[in-house]
Protein backbone atom coordinates (compact mmCIF):
# COMPACT_ATOMS: atom_id res chain seq x y z
CA UNK A 1 0.00 0.00 0.00
CA UNK A 2 1.42 3.37 -0.97
CA UNK A 3 2.15 5.87 1.77
CA UNK A 4 0.32 9.18 1.57
CA UNK A 5 2.14 12.41 2.22
CA UNK A 6 0.53 14.58 4.90
CA UNK A 7 0.27 18.35 4.55
CA UNK A 8 -0.90 21.06 6.94
CA UNK A 9 -2.98 24.06 5.92
CA UNK A 10 -3.89 26.31 8.82
CA UNK A 11 -5.23 24.02 11.54
CA UNK A 12 -6.16 21.28 9.07
CA UNK A 13 -4.13 18.17 8.18
CA UNK A 14 -4.44 16.44 4.80
CA UNK A 15 -3.15 13.06 3.65
CA UNK A 16 -3.18 12.17 -0.03
CA UNK A 17 -1.25 10.64 -2.90
CA UNK A 18 -2.37 13.69 -4.89
CA UNK A 19 -0.37 16.90 -4.80
CA UNK A 20 -2.94 19.06 -3.01
CA UNK A 21 -2.35 22.77 -3.64
CA UNK A 22 -3.06 25.50 -1.09
CA UNK A 23 -5.94 26.65 -3.27
CA UNK A 24 -7.45 23.17 -3.32
CA UNK A 25 -7.03 22.67 0.43
CA UNK A 26 -8.66 26.06 1.03
CA UNK A 27 -11.62 25.01 -1.13
CA UNK A 28 -11.93 21.77 0.79
CA UNK A 29 -11.92 23.52 4.15
CA UNK A 30 -14.83 25.67 3.01
CA UNK A 31 -16.67 22.52 1.94
CA UNK A 32 -15.94 20.85 5.27
CA UNK A 33 -17.85 23.64 6.97
CA UNK A 34 -20.92 23.66 4.73
CA UNK A 35 -24.16 21.77 5.50
CA UNK A 36 -24.12 18.16 4.35
CA UNK A 37 -26.53 16.52 1.93
CA UNK A 38 -28.99 14.09 3.47
CA UNK A 39 -29.38 10.77 1.69
CA UNK A 40 -32.97 9.48 1.61
CA UNK A 41 -32.88 5.81 0.70
CA UNK A 42 -33.57 2.41 2.25
CA UNK A 43 -31.03 1.76 5.02
CA UNK A 44 -29.66 5.29 4.65
CA UNK A 45 -26.26 4.63 3.11
CA UNK A 46 -24.03 7.65 3.41
CA UNK A 47 -26.02 10.22 5.39
CA UNK A 48 -23.48 13.03 5.87
CA UNK A 49 -21.83 13.85 2.59
CA UNK A 50 -21.02 16.74 0.29
CA UNK A 51 -20.66 16.29 -3.47
CA UNK A 52 -18.17 18.68 -5.06
CA UNK A 53 -16.16 19.32 -8.22
CA UNK A 54 -12.43 19.70 -7.61
CA UNK A 55 -10.17 21.15 -10.27
CA UNK A 56 -7.80 18.55 -11.64
CA UNK A 57 -9.56 15.72 -9.80
CA UNK A 58 -13.22 15.81 -10.81
CA UNK A 59 -16.37 14.93 -8.89
CA UNK A 60 -15.77 13.74 -5.33
CA UNK A 61 -17.78 12.69 -2.31
CA UNK A 62 -16.73 14.29 0.98
CA UNK A 63 -17.72 12.16 3.94
CA UNK A 64 -18.22 14.04 7.20
CA UNK A 65 -17.67 11.79 10.21
CA UNK A 66 -20.55 12.21 12.65
CA UNK A 67 -21.59 10.28 15.72
CA UNK A 68 -24.67 8.14 16.01
CA UNK A 69 -26.69 6.93 18.96
CA UNK A 70 -27.53 8.94 22.07
CA UNK A 71 -24.07 10.54 22.27
CA UNK A 72 -24.74 12.48 19.05
CA UNK A 73 -26.99 14.80 21.06
CA UNK A 74 -23.99 15.75 23.21
CA UNK A 75 -21.01 15.53 20.85
CA UNK A 76 -21.93 15.49 17.18
CA UNK A 77 -18.67 15.57 15.22
CA UNK A 78 -15.70 15.38 17.60
CA UNK A 79 -13.60 12.33 18.42
CA UNK A 80 -10.72 11.66 20.81
CA UNK A 81 -7.48 11.06 18.93
CA UNK A 82 -5.66 7.85 19.84
CA UNK A 83 -3.24 7.10 17.04
CA UNK A 84 -4.63 7.43 13.53
CA UNK A 85 -7.89 9.27 12.89
CA UNK A 86 -10.99 7.50 11.61
CA UNK A 87 -10.65 9.19 8.23
CA UNK A 88 -7.04 8.01 7.81
CA UNK A 89 -7.95 4.47 8.85
CA UNK A 90 -10.81 4.30 6.36
CA UNK A 91 -8.65 5.86 3.64
CA UNK A 92 -6.01 3.17 4.19
CA UNK A 93 -8.68 0.45 4.32
CA UNK A 94 -9.97 1.54 0.91
CA UNK A 95 -6.44 1.42 -0.49
CA UNK A 96 -5.89 -2.07 0.93
CA UNK A 97 -9.25 -3.49 -0.16
CA UNK A 98 -9.01 -1.94 -3.61
CA UNK A 99 -5.61 -3.56 -4.13
CA UNK A 100 -7.28 -6.94 -3.61
CA UNK A 101 -9.63 -6.38 -6.54
CA UNK A 102 -12.70 -5.39 -4.52
CA UNK A 103 -14.63 -2.52 -6.08
CA UNK A 104 -14.58 0.43 -3.68
CA UNK A 105 -14.71 4.21 -4.24
CA UNK A 106 -11.25 5.49 -5.15
CA UNK A 107 -9.76 7.17 -2.06
CA UNK A 108 -8.51 10.68 -2.87
CA UNK A 109 -7.57 12.16 0.53
CA UNK A 110 -8.30 12.19 4.22
CA UNK A 111 -8.36 15.25 6.46
CA UNK A 112 -8.77 16.16 10.09
CA UNK A 113 -8.67 19.19 12.36
CA UNK A 114 -7.58 19.12 15.99
CA UNK A 115 -5.13 17.27 18.22
CA UNK A 116 -6.65 15.56 21.25
CA UNK A 117 -10.19 16.20 19.98
CA UNK A 118 -10.62 16.20 16.23
CA UNK A 119 -13.11 16.39 13.38
CA UNK A 120 -12.51 14.29 10.27
CA UNK A 121 -13.36 13.99 6.57
CA UNK A 122 -12.73 11.51 3.76
CA UNK A 123 -12.64 12.27 0.03
CA UNK A 124 -13.45 9.58 -2.52
CA UNK A 125 -14.19 9.75 -6.21
CA UNK A 126 -17.92 9.92 -6.90
CA UNK A 127 -19.54 6.88 -8.46
CA UNK A 128 -22.06 8.14 -10.98
CA UNK A 129 -24.66 7.09 -12.02
CA UNK A 130 -25.45 5.15 -8.91
CA UNK A 131 -28.17 3.71 -6.72
CA UNK A 132 -27.94 1.49 -3.70
CA UNK A 133 -28.66 -2.20 -3.99
CA UNK A 134 -31.49 -1.64 -1.50
CA UNK A 135 -33.09 0.88 -3.85
CA UNK A 136 -32.56 -1.28 -6.92
CA UNK A 137 -34.07 -4.35 -5.27
CA UNK A 138 -37.27 -2.41 -4.59
CA UNK A 139 -37.72 -1.17 -8.17
CA UNK A 140 -36.13 -3.84 -10.40
CA UNK A 141 -35.64 -7.22 -8.76
CA UNK A 142 -34.35 -8.81 -11.98
CA UNK A 143 -31.48 -6.30 -12.21
CA UNK A 144 -30.85 -6.65 -8.49
CA UNK A 145 -30.41 -10.39 -8.95
CA UNK A 146 -27.72 -9.76 -11.57
CA UNK A 147 -25.99 -7.27 -9.27
CA UNK A 148 -26.13 -9.74 -6.37
CA UNK A 149 -23.93 -12.20 -8.28
CA UNK A 150 -21.16 -9.59 -8.30
CA UNK A 151 -21.80 -8.64 -4.67
CA UNK A 152 -21.24 -12.25 -3.61
CA UNK A 153 -17.91 -12.32 -5.48
CA UNK A 154 -16.79 -9.11 -3.81
CA UNK A 155 -17.77 -10.25 -0.31
CA UNK A 156 -16.13 -13.64 -0.83
CA UNK A 157 -12.89 -11.80 -1.65
CA UNK A 158 -13.16 -9.87 1.62
CA UNK A 159 -13.65 -13.11 3.55
CA UNK A 160 -10.70 -14.85 1.86
CA UNK A 161 -8.53 -11.93 2.95
CA UNK A 162 -9.90 -11.88 6.52
CA UNK A 163 -11.41 -8.40 6.14
CA UNK A 164 -14.45 -7.62 8.25
CA UNK A 165 -16.66 -4.81 6.95
CA UNK A 166 -18.37 -3.71 10.15
CA UNK A 167 -21.69 -2.73 8.58
CA UNK A 168 -22.27 -4.50 5.28
CA UNK A 169 -25.88 -4.28 4.12
CA UNK A 170 -27.69 -3.52 0.83
CA UNK A 171 -27.61 0.22 1.57
CA UNK A 172 -23.81 0.13 1.57
CA UNK A 173 -23.58 -1.37 -1.90
CA UNK A 174 -23.72 1.05 -4.83
CA UNK A 175 -24.77 -0.26 -8.23
CA UNK A 176 -23.19 1.52 -11.18
CA UNK A 177 -24.79 -0.92 -13.61
CA UNK A 178 -26.18 -4.40 -13.25
CA UNK A 179 -22.78 -6.12 -13.30
CA UNK A 180 -20.62 -3.49 -11.59
CA UNK A 181 -21.09 -2.82 -7.89
CA UNK A 182 -19.11 -0.92 -5.27
CA UNK A 183 -18.94 -1.58 -1.54
CA UNK A 184 -18.77 1.60 0.54
CA UNK A 185 -18.36 2.67 4.17
CA UNK A 186 -15.27 0.86 5.42
CA UNK A 187 -15.25 2.90 8.63
CA UNK A 188 -14.33 0.56 11.52
CA UNK A 189 -13.37 -2.28 9.16
CA UNK A 190 -10.74 -4.64 10.53
CA UNK A 191 -8.61 -7.71 9.90
CA UNK A 192 -9.95 -10.78 11.70
CA UNK A 193 -7.69 -13.77 12.08
CA UNK A 194 -9.07 -17.21 12.67
CA UNK A 195 -11.86 -19.33 11.22
CA UNK A 196 -13.16 -17.77 8.00
CA UNK A 197 -16.47 -19.56 8.40
CA UNK A 198 -17.08 -17.44 11.51
CA UNK A 199 -16.31 -14.30 9.51
CA UNK A 200 -18.67 -15.47 6.77
CA UNK A 201 -21.41 -16.02 9.35
CA UNK A 202 -20.89 -12.49 10.70
CA UNK A 203 -21.50 -11.12 7.23
CA UNK A 204 -24.58 -13.27 6.71
CA UNK A 205 -26.14 -12.33 10.05
CA UNK A 206 -25.68 -8.60 9.50
CA UNK A 207 -26.97 -8.81 5.92
CA UNK A 208 -30.04 -10.88 6.91
CA UNK A 209 -30.86 -8.53 9.79
CA UNK A 210 -30.92 -5.52 7.45
CA UNK A 211 -32.98 -7.28 4.79
CA UNK A 212 -35.55 -8.40 7.35
CA UNK A 213 -35.72 -5.11 9.26
CA UNK A 214 -36.25 -3.02 6.12
CA UNK A 215 -38.50 -5.57 4.40
CA UNK A 216 -36.31 -5.89 1.33
CA UNK A 217 -36.78 -8.76 -1.15
CA UNK A 218 -35.81 -12.07 0.42
CA UNK A 219 -33.71 -13.05 -2.59
CA UNK A 220 -31.01 -10.66 -1.32
CA UNK A 221 -30.41 -12.92 1.66
CA UNK A 222 -31.01 -16.15 -0.23
CA UNK A 223 -28.44 -15.35 -2.91
CA UNK A 224 -25.88 -14.08 -0.39
CA UNK A 225 -26.18 -17.17 1.77
CA UNK A 226 -26.10 -19.60 -1.16
CA UNK A 227 -23.16 -17.85 -2.78
CA UNK A 228 -20.96 -17.55 0.29
CA UNK A 229 -21.67 -21.05 1.58
CA UNK A 230 -20.68 -22.57 -1.78
CA UNK A 231 -17.50 -20.48 -2.11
Amino acid sequence: MNASAEKTYGSYHFGSLWDLTDQLMGQLIRLFNTPTNAVDSPLGGRSSVTIAQLEGIGSVVIKHYTRGGIIRHIVRRSYIKWGKTRSQLEYESLQRVGSLGVNVPEPIAYAYQGRLFYRAWLLTREINPQKTLAELSCIDEAQARIAMKEVVIQVATLIRNNIHHADLHPGNVLVENADRVFIIDFDKSSLLRGNRNKLRDKYLRRWQRAVTKHRLPGMLSEMMSAGLRSD
